[in-house]
């Protein structure tokens, strides 16, 4: 399979590793000469300098026998220009990331006129994860699948000595559970029965709704957290402006902390119901005087990493019941899980799932990245056909670093055991190293091919039967 990312920024990047590994040839543009020579240093992809609204250049480096274009730059117009010349010259599939407001409002035209196949918003993406988050009733960050029938858990041990020092199989709670991995310093540990559980491990424990519930009960976790009804949101941008909208229309009180006064005439047009601050969001001072005690949550989403953790932490120090934080540097992930607060969230990881998802097909129901973009956990549907239809998963002979963790037949959820067996139509809940998607993808996905030229027919038809 032949992609052409255009844009080499954090998104772009990390993208092209992940497909990279996803057996794609990549070539990566960038128009910025430093950006690429760094990036031709450590990554195993074609990197070239250019101008990817350069029709002739696009000629040059033939995007016509492209699969796919991604085109992930900052400026929205070129990146919808870039789509749609490499439509015209024969490009299989684009994909074009657009952040503005009014633009996205308009998705459904832009995509027939421009010939775009899938527009990305990794700020109203990044939005609604936080929203899902923040409106749940559980304190602690975890993923759901199978509509909400299985659950992910992440669980820091730094409280927790009841649970330290002890082998998983003497642990009773997590008999109907699977602890699919430990982050333990700068290692991902796939356990087993005898691992022992460190002071300062990070536990991802996948199940049954219920059976995750119990859990938290049993150990006195205290998972159930008063309803969000108050918000404070650090940051009026675009993450924000999406974020205040979805928290609105939730009925939940929302306050904003900006500080440029052009932004703020933005919101006060585009953001209604919520109560619009200007001031310097890490002015202790400020945020006394607005009773950051009295919010139920709190949610960093300027620019600045360090500023939204700083802040999102001063917020749990003044018994705010949720406090988030965006992040997108990938050099945090190892250290992520130390900081007390109560969820990091990754744009960056967010929009690549979102886009491997895409290309990955129909039976990838959903991608979620994990541990720094080190592990996927995805939500399958089994299909006939697939290989390890009807055999027993200990015959699959997968490696370590693929888990079958649930398999949901009928709607019954059952933890996956060797004897387990996949019947079409089920849903498989999978936890995989990054190092190890190429042989996961070979038994649970059909092939890119197949898949790509799949989404290009349905895109295909879908822009034919609008012009009928």
């Amino acid at each position: 399979m032949k992609a052409m990312i255009i844009g080499a920024g954090k998104l772009g990047s990390r993208l092209a590793e992940f497909m990279n590994a996803d057996d794609y040839d990549i070539i990566l543009v960038d128009n910025n000469p430093n950006v690429v020579d760094r990036l031709n240093e450590h990554m195993d992809v074609i990197t070239l300098q250019g101008n990817g609204t350069d029709i002739n250049f696009l000629q040059e480096l033939e995007v016509g026998t492209m699969d796919v274009l991604i085109a992930t730059t900052g400026n929205d117009e070129a990146n919808a220009m870039m789509c749609y010349f490499a439509k015209k010259l024969g490009c299989k599939l684009t994909i074009a990331r657009m952040r503005d407001m009014e633009y996205l409002k308009q998705r459904d035209f832009l995509q027939e006129s421009l010939s775009v196949d899938y527009i990305i918003n990794p700020d109203q993406l990044t939005a609604e994860v936080i929203a899902k988050y923040l409106l749940r009733d559980v304190v602690f960050f975890t993923g759901d699948f199978a509509e909400g029938k299985v659950k992910m858990l992440d669980l820091h041990l730094r409280d927790h000595p009841e649970l330290i020092d002890r082998q998983l199989m003497d642990i009773k709670a997590f008999r109907d559970l699977l602890v699919v991995a430990i982050q333990r310093e700068n290692e991902t540990i796939i356990p087993y029965g005898a691992t022992v559980l460190q002071e300062d491990d990070t536990i991802y424990v996948l199940g049954k709704d219920q059976d995750i519930k119990l859990f938290l009960s049993e150990f006195a976790l205290s998972n159930i957290s008063k309803p969000v009804k108050k918000a404070m949101i650090l940051g009026g941008g675009k993450v924000g402006a999406y974020l205040a909208l979805a928290l609105i229309n939730a009925g939940v009180a929302t306050t904003i902390i900006e500080i440029d006064y052009e932004r703020i005439k933005f919101l006060a047009e585009h953001v209604e119901h919520a109560l619009i601050i200007q001031g310097d969001g890490t002015d202790m001072n400020l945020l006394e005087e607005e009773d950051i005690a009295g919010y139920d949550a709190f949610i960093g989403v300027t620019g600045m990493d360090e500023q939204n953790l700083l802040m999102a932490i001063m917020a749990k120090q003044y018994d705010v019941p949720k406090s988030v934080a965006k992040t997108s540097r990938q050099n945090y992930a190892r250290i992520i899980d130390k900081f007390p607060v109560d969820a990091a969230i990754n744009p960056v990881n967010i929009s690549v799932s979102q886009i491997l998802k895409y290309l990955r097909g129909g039976t990838v129901v959903s991608l979620n990245l994990m541990l720094g973009g080190n592990a996927q956990v995805l939500e399958i549907i089994a299909t006939p056909g697939m290989p390890f239809i009807g055999k027993r998963l200990a015959d699959l002979n997968l490696d370590k670093g693929i888990i079958v963790g649930t398999i949901v037949h009928e709607g019954v959820v059952s933890i996956a055991k060797g004897q387990s067996i996949i019947r079409a139509g089920d849903k498989i809940i999978l936890f995989v190293l990054s190092e190890q998607a190429e042989q996961m993808k070979k038994i649970f996905i059909p092939s890119n091919r197949s898949v790509v030229h799949e989404l290009w027919d349905r895109a295909k038809s879908i822009r034919q039967s609008a012009t009928r």
